[in-house]
């Protein structure tokens, strides 16, 4: 038997040899593109022919965007405004108690949110973009009616009832939620293929090669968001109004209607439209990158990184790929994925084997994914917290004075745009105020590094949390003493204000800072993967906020038939334990977080275009230090 260091010089001679046959080792280092094989890259076609190869044409630029963003605005209104006021709609129309509808909502967003990772796996790799959008759109039509349907249709749901309080209505059939279920299956389809593909499909549009493009890619992304703002706003407001004080099935209607007029508006332009080939999906490489390091186990590792020779390091290919990952030693066992063995390579130096051996790179990236998980995780119990407006705050708002004047009372799902408002005012006043002086203290581009405006916001979540609780109390003990028939406490519901402004604080913290980390710990050709791990957190937060309620809903619930902190009549249960253990929970997180980000280490990577000048990255060495 050949021990593992001669059969690597051996692979090393014939290496060499194989490249000497036409193919010289010096290809294989971080050498750039040549403009002949970048225009190679990327194929733009028309909508006519998407599978040739040779209808190349310029980007269709803002002819086309203009289609993309009114497709992109009508199906964001369409499918917030449908679904801002659900906690609502299953509580007053399904009669379901709050830990039902928590439930309900609380799976669904977790299926809906991990939706987008099998999207982006079908569109990397078979579909393309624009298919993907397509179909998946039709998904969403279909959803949107089916629960328009459930709200007109007497059959679809439980009978009207007006009991106080609504503890003796009528629940829904298994038939009723059966057909529930499909609509919001249909909405998880649509939006599983949606959001991973419509702000990639809106950047497909401009040539990124010149400076034109880049500065409409740039101008789109402030459209984009400009936008969706806009339609938070009217799905909050307007809509939910209409769902909350005129009908369900017009507040139903109207979102459906938009959307069908998405669809229509988004296949008009299809002609416009540049069409980008599917070229593999980087799932394919992680899974390739495990599989080859475990196939080679039982190798044994030099501790000098010798690339040459040795490991596997062709030259980068795909048009988004502009940074070059260097080989390290964290996660060594996966390096040997990368040890070139005998047969692994055909006569031209390419790869024969791509489940045996991976390149450097392909390591590389399955390395920023791994060391990023233990960040990722502290994100789920900060999102737990934020999940917590659509469930209970909807349920204490709705036993509270809701008017705003003599002949007008607030929706109760409307609430959320105090959150939305502080974030709006607070982005502007903190990235043109603050984060200058503090840039010069802390010599931080962003005034503070992601890690630390991360902490910050779970630190806000755990505020929001006791602060919920707190109100909680107060409401309760209000609605005790001079509550009418109906359960309503005199008290304002404006009182919920503090816990959103604070919870408005967090997302504006942890969120933007979550997706400014990712995308910035992740390769270019990994984008996919870091907007994928950001709704992965959202999922996982919907589970576990699932998790936590219908454990308390058990464990509370006394043994001569006291009501549990959760039970249907929130005047009797106890919300405020539930808000106080989340921040419990924060609390935990808030120092398992500052453990993991003290530990974490920052990618390194060499640039590969000869153009760009290696910046010196402030923010990574002052954490470091």
């Amino acid at each position: 038997m050949e021990t593992t260091e001669s059969k690597q010089k051996k692979l090393t001679s014939s290496w060499i040899a194989c490249c000497t046959k036409g193919f010289p080792v010096s290809a294989y280092k971080s050498t750039p593109s040549s403009e002949s094989e970048y225009d190679d890259k990327k194929k733009y076609h028309s909508g006519d022919s998407p599978e040739s190869e040779t209808a190349q044409r310029k980007p269709g630029g803002w002819k086309a965007i203009s289609f993309v963003l009114g497709n992109e605005t009508f199906e964001r209104l369409a499918s917030i405004g449908l679904l801002a006021n659900f906690m609502v709609f299953l509580l007053t129309q399904f009669h379901m108690d709050q830990v039902m509808a928590s439930n309900v909502l609380s799976i669904w967003s977790g299926i809906t949110n991990f939706a987008p990772l099998v999207g982006a796996y079908l569109s990397d790799s078979y579909l393309g973009r624009f298919k993907t959008i397509a179909y998946a759109s039709f998904g969403s039509l279909m959803g949107m009616l089916t629960l328009t349907l459930v709200a007109w249709i007497p059959q679809l749901h439980p009978p009207p009832c007006k009991a106080p309080q609504g503890h003796d209505c009528k629940g829904p059939t298994t038939s009723q939620l059966a057909v529930l279920a499909m609509g919001l299956g249909f909405l998880s389809i649509g939006g599983g293929g949606i959001r991973p593909c419509s702000l990639p499909f809106g950047v497909d549009q401009f040539d990124s090669s010149t400076e034109e493009g880049r500065k409409g890619i740039n101008s789109f992304f402030n459209w984009y968001y400009t936008t969706f703002t806009v339609v938070l706003i009217i799905a909050l407001t307007l809509v939910v109004y209409i769902q909350d004080s005129v009908s369900w099935v017009l507040g139903f209607g109207i979102p459906t209607t938009l959307m069908l007029c998405s669809i229509v508006l988004f296949f008009i332009g299809m002609r416009l439209y540049v069409h980008v080939k599917p070229e593999g999906s980087i799932f394919s490489g992680i899974a390739q990158s495990l599989i080859a390091a475990y196939k080679k186990r039982k190798l044994k590792l030099s501790n000098e990184i010798d690339v040459d020779g040795v490991f596997y390091d062709p030259p980068l290919k795909g048009e988004t790929v502009v940074k070059k990952l260097l080989l390290t030693n964290k996660f060594r066992f996966l390096n040997k994925a990368a040890i070139i063995m005998e047969g692994e390579l055909q006569a031209d130096g390419s790869n024969s084997k791509p489940w045996r051996l991976c390149s450097i790179q392909q390591i590389e990236e399955v390395k920023c994914l791994l060391k990023t998980i233990p960040v990722w995780a502290s994100g789920i119990i900060c999102f737990t917290a934020m999940a917590q407006q659509g469930t209970f705050t909807v349920s204490q708002a709705s036993k509270m004075d809701r008017h705003l004047g003599p002949h007008f009372q607030i929706p109760v799902g409307s609430l959320a745009v105090i959150s939305m408002v502080t974030i709006g005012l607070w982005l502007p006043l903190y990235d043109r105020v603050i984060v200058p002086p503090l840039r010069k203290v802390t010599k931080v581009e962003g005034g503070i590094t992601l890690l630390q405006r991360m902490g910050i916001g779970i630190g806000f979540s755990i505020l929001s949390m006791v602060a919920a609780g707190l109100v909680e109390i107060k409401r309760r003990a209000s609605a005790l003493e001079h509550a009418g028939p109906d359960g309503i406490a005199p008290i304002s519901v404006m009182w919920l204000a503090p816990q959103l402004i604070l919870m408005g604080f967090a997302e504006a913290f942890n969120i933007i800072g979550q997706i400014e980390f990712y995308n910035k710990e992740f390769p270019e050709n990994m984008s996919s993967v870091a907007n994928s791990l950001f709704s992965c957190t959202a999922a996982g937060a919907s589970y576990l906020s699932a998790l936590l309620v219908n454990v308390v809903h058990k464990v509370t619930r006394g043994k001569n038939g006291q009501p549990d902190w959760l039970t249907k009549d929130i005047n009797a249960g106890k919300v405020e334990n539930f808000y106080f253990l989340i921040a419990g929970l924060g609390v935990l997180n808030f120092v398992y977080f500052v453990i993991v980000s003290r530990r974490y280490q920052y990618k390194t990577k060499i640039w590969i275009d000869e153009e760009e000048k290696p910046g010196f990255d402030v923010e990574l060495n002052v954490v470091k230090q």
